[in-house]
């Protein structure tokens, strides 16, 4: 979604629009879960390097929500597509009172053929902004929803038997049928520079979405038509 300069990857967004706008015209049901409302606040307030504090954060959040959106919005648009803002806590998915009048939202969104975008509140989430994974937020959406399939879209291709950026010798796991403490390991904690969460976030993202009984990918973000492939059937990525 942002690159290392802060700014959103226009041209990426683009094409996955176009894939996803694909799959709606084939009566395929689609809910986004987006990120990149902190890194757009950051651009547009022209702000450096240094750590926001919580207040900021969530003031920055409010600014960078506006822009995402906006995009799209307007890309969507292009192909009579029409979008939904959802901002989601913890504590919606927590209490059943707020869960279910959430996913109600979200399948009559479904019903008028609206495609839901999905973020985190950061404005008003603390905890949220600490914990700061949309792969944990994907994965319960998919389970609350009851989807056939979750796609965690990353910066590399799937799960590897080493971290690929330091092992030459790492190699592509195409399936995992169980996740085990050594996989998980194996994983590590440490994301992308310009991510909050690495492998390891999409391995307890994919507990969750297993144990509800929805398959999910993780598959490379950068790869044209990776979306349509894997709902083609075609084997993309690491499926679990």
């Amino acid at each position: 979604m942002v690159s290392p300069r802060k700014r959103l990857r226009l041209g990426r967004i683009r094409k996955i629009v176009g894939e996803i706008a694909g799959l709606r015209k084939k009566n395929h049901e689609v809910i986004i879960v987006t990120s990149g409302a902190i890194g757009m606040g950051t651009s547009r307030l022209h702000l450096g390097e240094k750590s926001p504090s919580i207040p900021q954060k969530q003031a920055i959040a409010a600014i960078g929500q506006n822009v995402v959106m906006g995009v799209y919005e307007k890309l969507f648009r292009r192909y009579g597509s029409i979008v939904a803002q959802v901002l989601l806590t913890a504590e919606d998915l927590r209490n059943r009172k707020r869960y279910l009048n959430a996913r109600n939202t979200l399948f009559t969104l479904l019903n008028y053929r609206v495609i839901p975008i999905v973020n985190e509140n950061d404005t008003v989430a603390v905890e949220e902004i600490q914990f700061g994974d949309n792969d944990t937020l994907s994965a319960l959406i998919a389970s609350k929803m009851e989807a056939d399939l979750l796609i965690i879209l990353s910066d590399i291709k799937g799960l590897y038997t080493a971290d690929p950026r330091k092992d030459k010798k790492a190699k592509l796991i195409s399936l995992v049928e169980e996740i085990t403490p050594r996989m998980e390991s194996m994983a590590g904690k440490a994301g992308t520079l310009r991510g909050t969460g690495g492998m390891y976030t999409k391995i307890q993202a994919a507990k969750v979405a297993t144990g509800s009984g929805v398959t999910m990918i993780v598959a490379d973000g950068n790869r044209d038509g990776v979306i349509t492939s894997r709902t083609e059937g075609r084997d993309v990525g690491t499926k679990f």
